[in-house]
């Protein structure tokens, strides 16, 4: 047995079910009933859940990358720093200005440098497995430890 429902739909979507149903040779009814029974399908709101959950994991993989990769950049400038503190004598401050021109020049020689790379592509995060495989392989050397 069937229970009868009155339905109203704009103009343009009866005409567009309506077409259908020439289409498939099926009846309105048909088509409004199936559109129905998947709208309150299980596995409609399962199959939403689903793609949700993928786009989620792929998120949460992409958050765990620029993780890794923000600790290893600033793990890095850290090791560099201590380095070059380490190493870098303090100057006589008769140099000092003579030494702040030269320290002007060579970066802007650095950011140019920088802005090339950048805009190539190149990123020391993409080299570091290379060097870390060549030193493995022996074909190459890593900076000592400390």
């Amino acid at each position: 047995m069937r229970t009868r429902l009155n339905v109203y739909f704009p103009p343009e979507l009866a005409k567009q079910v309506g077409e259908l149903a020439i289409r498939r040779r099926i009846s309105r009814s048909a088509i409004v009933e199936a559109a129905v029974a998947s709208y309150l399908s299980p596995d409609g709101a399962d199959r939403l859940e689903a793609a949700f959950s993928r786009r989620l994991d792929r998120l949460s993989r992409q958050v765990q990358r620029l993780e890794r990769n923000t600790g290893l950049t600033t793990e890095a400038l850290a090791l560099f720093v201590r380095f070059w503190l380490s190493v870098t004598p303090p100057l006589p401050d008769e140099d000092q200005a003579v030494a702040q021109v030269k320290g002007r020049k060579r970066y802007e020689g650095f950011v140019q440098t920088l802005g090339r790379r950048y805009a190539s592509g190149k990123s020391l995060l993409d080299e570091i497995p290379e060097d870390v495989l060549a030193s493995v392989k022996g074909k190459g050397t890593v900076g000592t430890d400390e």
